[in-house]
């Protein structure tokens, strides 16, 4: 019936309630039937710095499968999830992702690897673009531009095959792409162009096509934490409220020996990639009561992005109570610091040249400061080495003439020094002012939304993604907001939002109710009413008095909006020998919109009708019906012809138009 059908039916549970009233609950054995086809959930999480995939066979749903553990591998790093770096040969032709890439490109001669097109981080792009289309290009280390769709579609369809092989190998025998549904995650604040574009990189890559668009999902990072948050043990996380001692230990040293003790249970227990997730709501939801409220904070290597929830019992259903929020306040940030840090001891110009020159060496660099950066602690105090490549210290000494023990003596920054065996030997404090600009934005971010006054009573405070593995950033959060909630970190942090994107595959309804991040609506004529319109909107068109530009509002900025919930309007063709109608789209910031010439509202999409193919013999003055739904995680349009009853084919786009 619609261009998205909406996965209602959860797989594993038939007690699951139907969306909303006007989810039409007659079709719903061709529903069943579609729900049947998907044999396993594999949803990727694809992270700015680094990415994994996590399975579940629908047979078996509480057993949630971690990939593979990845060749290669960083000292001091450990990691189930693979960098997020991708190679091209120089003939732009896929060549490896992740540890593979990086280490074949590392180990490729200075002159041949200038060619090659390497590329790392490449996701924050979706976000920082404000106007993201199809032809939007992304920049390899060595200066190249290749076309960011056809990145991201190799970089899905390398998953995807892994992912495939995997199951294959597991099953004995060839699994196929139609078994499975994919979940793909992003961040809760990225635009709808962003979160199409995915969809369009993933069609790419031929995991579901427009065809069959409900092989696929987006999911929204914080919410699949969220869902995996839920149903936590005590025992598989880390509480760092000093309310109570958790696992028998006193508060002081919860933060340092908990977390090394779970680090020691997570390493005895990796050689087991499955994770059973008990079906019985976790014991930290035993403490949560209908109506309670708590806030999930993922906070990645690229965003920062935050949800608030209240729970409904009895099935435990969530809701949304504040629109998702956050920004660019990832770990990156850190290394961003670092290479402003790099530029005063050695001067920007060779910094970018270095960049330019010896990427290979440049990239060496900072997996160097990734290793010592996952080392920095509020309570550290011995100092913390990296090593500069070699061709750090020798290309230096070309370009300036002098020797980079030289450059540090004379650039008066005191708390970095050199030390003899060819290392920065920074001091902790100096390495934790690296992180406090980012770590101050989180905390500064956190503040506003604490005070909304949606965002009143929260309980627990789960801070998830891969930075949160961070005890700078643990005690920042605990010390600001541990007064007002308690502060939980599950134990294998990295992979929350991997684990609950297979629980959000498996039943994506148990979101209810979502908030639209923006207001969006379409320009109409109205009629004009004298006192009420300004003058300068009037339209006189065959004696009739019109007032152009009327914003009709669709959903407000941080409206409320049930899952399947719908906003039906109805649209007519100009003149009855018109097959196409469309439709502008606007957006806006604002709640109270009267105009879509106001500042502030943006044209953001189209929705085209296409009347082709249906009845032109119905009564010349035709009623098309449109519906539209802002309550899942991708915005969706469905459209019938009020005189056939029959539906029409519809698109709504925020890409190309």
């Amino acid at each position: 019936t619609s261009a998205y059908s909406s996965p209602a039916k959860s797989l594993g549970d038939p007690g699951i309630t139907p969306l909303s009233p006007s989810h039409i609950v007659k079709d719903s054995d061709a529903d069943d039937a579609v729900e049947q086809l998907f044999h396993v959930v594999v949803a990727i999480d694809f992270g700015t710095t680094s990415s994994g995939y996590a399975y579940s066979f629908t047979k078996e749903p509480e057993c949630i499968h971690v990939m593979r553990r990845w060749e290669g591998g960083d000292p001091g790093v450990s990691n189930q999830k693979t960098p997020t770096t991708i190679l091209l040969t120089p003939e732009r032709k896929f060549h490896s992702f992740g540890y593979a890439a990086r280490d074949f490109y590392h180990d490729l001669d200075p002159t041949e690897s200038k060619h090659w097109l390497y590329f790392e981080k490449f996701k924050m792009k979706l976000h920082t673009t404000g106007n993201l289309t199809m032809e939007t290009d992304l920049t390899a280390a060595n200066g190249k531009k290749v076309k960011a769709l056809e990145i991201f579609a190799y970089a899905l369809q390398f998953f995807k095959e892994q992912a495939l092989k995997e199951l294959s190998d597991q099953g004995g025998s060839d699994f196929e792409n139609t078994e499975v549904r994919w979940v793909i995650t992003v961040p809760a604040i990225w635009k709808q162009p962003a979160k199409q574009f995915m969809r369009q990189a993933a069609y790419k890559a031929g995991m579901a096509s427009p065809e069959n668009p409900e092989q696929l999902i987006i999911a929204l990072e914080p919410e699949a934490a969220s869902i995996y948050c839920r149903k936590l043990r005590l025992h598989q996380m880390i509480d760092l409220s000093s309310r109570a001692p958790v696992n028998g230990y006193s508060p002081s040293e919860t933060v340092g020996t908990g977390f090394t003790q779970a680090k020691e249970h997570v390493r005895r227990n990796r050689q087991s990639r499955t994770f059973l997730v008990e079906n019985v709501i976790g014991e930290i939801w035993s403490e949560l009561e209908e109506g309670d409220r708590y806030i999930v904070v993922d906070s990645g290597g690229g965003t920062v992005d935050m949800t608030v929830h209240q729970i409904r019992l009895p099935e435990g259903h969530l809701k949304e109570l504040y629109k998702a929020t956050g920004g660019p306040y990832g770990s990156l940030g850190v290394d961003y610091e670092f290479e402003k840090l790099l530029c005063k001891i050695f001067g920007e110009d060779f910094i970018e040249q270095f960049k330019i020159k010896r990427p290979a060496a440049w990239v060496d660099l900072i997996i160097a400061f990734e290793s010592r950066k996952r080392a920095a602690a509020p309570d550290r105090t011995n100092p913390l080495n990296i090593t500069l490549p070699f061709s750090f210290i020798d290309y230096y000494k070309k370009f300036r003439g002098h020797s980079v023990e030289h450059a540090l003596r004379k650039s008066n920054v005191d708390f970095v020094k050199w030390s003899s065996q060819g290392m920065l030997r920074m001091s902790p404090d100096a390495m934790n002012a690296l992180f406090k600009p980012t770590i101050d934005q989180i905390v500064q971010h956190l503040s506003d939304v604490f005070d909304k006054p949606e965002v009143t009573n929260v309980k627990f405070l789960f801070l998830v993604g891969g930075f949160a593995e961070s005890p700078l950033l643990q005690q920042a959060v605990q010390s600001a907001f541990g007064s007002r909630c308690r502060v939980i970190i599950p134990q294998d942090v990295g992979l929350t939002i991997l684990k609950g994107a297979v629980l959000f595959g498996l039943d994506p309804a148990v979101i209810k109710v979502r908030r639209s991040p923006l207001t969006y609506g379409v320009g109409v004529l109205n009629r004009f009413v004298e006192g009420k319109h300004p003058p300068e909107k009037l339209l006189i068109k065959d004696g009739t008095r019109w007032c152009t530009d009327v914003f009709d509002k669709f959903i407000s900025a941080d409206q409320s909006v049930a899952l399947g919930e719908t906003v039906t309007r109805s649209y007519t063709p100009a003149k009855p020998s018109q097959l196409v109608i469309v439709i502008n789209i606007y957006s806006s910031e604002q709640d109270n919109v009267s105009f879509i010439t106001e500042s502030g509202v943006k044209k953001c999409g189209t929705l085209r009708l296409d009347l082709t193919g249906t009845d032109a013999s119905v009564p010349n003055r035709r009623e098309i019906k449109t519906l539209m739904q802002f309550g899942d995680t991708e915005i969706k349009a469905m459209a019938i012809d009020v005189a056939t009853s029959k539906s029409v084919k519809v698109g709504i786009d925020f890409l190309n138009y």
